[in-house]
């Protein structure tokens, strides 16, 4: 056990992995995350999320690079690792045949101390299901029953990849819930997920990766702050965007215009959105469909995106012509 065990239970460290063919799906990675923590991994489909959590889980051995999961290599010390981890994979391949009760009672034949069945089965809301086959499940059914196995084991470390997929709004809310319930118990989660609104809702920290890196990680809070707010409003009939105060003067970087309907863009959210009002009330104007807003995680991720695909291609645009 490594003496950092105690406050990051995750570490990676410049990690790659390679498939064969020499495509590099994972290129130079490095994160940390600490006990207790929700951790969300964000990336479109090809940014190279699943390919790090496999290697997180040892499921293979990285080409490059370090990973440390509870102070232990997970691939070539994974008889220390695995008992303490939980793992929820995108599929979890049952046979069709069993029962719900039959497969987690299979699973738990499998597992180091393993909690009862029908507890973790209560626990995804499935205990009215125990005696219908997996086959007659609906996927977002089993997705529950992924979640259920994968909490089997009363983890320390919790791995989520995509652990939404298929489940209604309902399903989605109380999987959020029972997820951050592990959360403040003390288990350690990290996530894959697409639904950025659910990283919003659950991720203490998060990273987001492109082309096999990570573009930026921090809070979901620091994330978005790195793009502007916006106020967008109905300029009063008469009125122009000429009139209203010097935008500079606002702190306002950026604005658009769709008819009558005006969009600024900010840094400086509460300078602009109070510059404005104050000069509404002194022209005695009403500012019809006011809506003032920061920039939600969904924005932060497409700029992101969009900035590191702008910068790649000004790099290759730059070896290209030396």
């Amino acid at each position: 056990m490594e003496a950092n065990e105690h406050e990051h239970v995750i570490e990676v460290t410049d990690l790659r992995r390679v498939y064969g063919g020499g495509f590099e799906a994972v290129r130079g990675v490095t994160f940390s995350v600490r006990r207790g923590e929700i951790f969300a991994l964000l990336g479109t489909n090809g940014a190279g999320k699943t390919s790090t959590v496999e290697l997180l889980e040892g499921l293979a051995a990285p080409a490059g690079g370090r990973v440390r999961v509870l102070g232990h290599d997970p691939y070539t010390d994974r008889a220390a690792v695995r008992p303490r981890t939980g793992v929820m994979l995108q599929e979890g391949g049952f046979p069709s045949e069993l029962t719900v009760a039959e497969t987690a009672r299979m699973w738990a034949g499998c597992v180091s101390g393993a909690r009862p069945p029908a507890e973790v089965l209560a626990l995804v809301g499935l205990e009215s299901k125990a005696g219908v086959r997996v086959k007659q499940l609906s996927g977002g059914q089993r997705r529950r029953l992924d979640l259920a196995l994968a909490l089997l084991g009363d983890p320390e470390v919790l791995f989520l990849d995509e652990p939404t997929t298929g489940l209604d709004a309902e399903g989605r809310r109380d999987t959020w819930e029972l997820v951050s319930t592990l959360r403040d118990a003390g288990t350690t989660v990290l996530l894959t997920t697409h639904y950025l609104e659910e990283a919003e809702q659950l991720a203490d920290r998060l990273a987001i990766m492109h082309d096999g890196r990570i573009a930026t990680t921090g809070t979901p809070a620091e994330v978005t702050a790195t793009q502007p707010s916006r106020i967008t409003f109905e300029l009063p009939e008469g009125y122009f965007v000429g009139d209203l105060p010097p935008l500079a003067e606002l702190g306002v970087t950026g604005h658009e215009t769709d008819g009558r309907t005006v969009r600024l863009r900010t840094r400086e959210l509460q300078r602009a959105a109070t510059g404005l009002l104050v000069w509404a009330e002194r022209a005695r104007v009403e500012l019809h469909r006011l809506d003032v807003r920061s920039a939600s995680l969904e924005e932060a991720f497409l700029g992101i995106a969009k900035e590191v695909s702008a910068a790649e291609t000004a790099h290759t645009r730059k070896e290209y012509a030396a």
